[in-house]
């Protein structure tokens, strides 16, 4: 599990100071929770993030465990470094809109008819409860050829999880290369 501390100040002066020492600033807000100022060790952070297996992980916050997804992020626009997250916390009883990665599986017969395979949407916005959350959208693409699509209407959803976006936006396209 992931701990962070709780920031006594949010002022720029400390907060620069944390980061100076190598902590990535955050924050824990959601339905039912009050909202915490934290930070954790930026590497740390990084290394569970990259090696958790799913969308939601847990947090421990002074003393209190936390289920959370990451909701926004923040980059450095020069060194591409991670300067802030927000985490959104988890109520088990209450629908959520998460945004769910999109995954294309196989290869499009359209490549050998000199197409070429884009992805148009990297994550589409589903409702559902957090224990009824899927880790990803895994969608055969073999079929699609140069012209054809698969919108968001065409992906299969589990049981008690709504699609929210719009159903005519396009998610994999195969074109003619130029």
């Amino acid at each position: 599990m992931l701990e962070g501390i709780v920031r006594e100040s949010t002022v720029k002066q400390a907060t620069k100071q944390l980061k100076r020492d190598g902590y990535l600033i955050a924050n824990i807000y959601g339905a039912g929770v009050e909202n915490i100022n934290a930070a954790f060790k930026k590497n740390e952070f990084i290394r569970y993030v990259k090696n958790k297996d799913g969308l939601k992980f847990d947090v421990k916050v002074a003393g209190k465990k936390f289920p959370v997804v990451i909701e926004a992020y923040q980059k450095h626009p020069v060194t591409s470094d991670l300067i802030h997250v927000d985490l959104r916390a988890l109520s088990e009883d209450k629908e959520s809109r998460f945004f769910i990665p999109v995954k294309p599986v196989g290869r499009p017969k359209g490549l050998k008819n000199q197409g070429v395979l884009l992805t148009n949407v990297r994550r589409v916005k589903v409702k559902c409860k957090p224990s009824d959350l899927p880790e990803t959208f895994e969608i055969n693409v073999e079929e699609l050829d140069v012209g054809d699509n698969i919108l968001v209407r065409d992906i299969q959803t589990p049981k008690n999880v709504k699609m929210v976006s719009e159903g005519r936006i396009a998610v994999f396209s195969v074109i003619k290369a130029k």
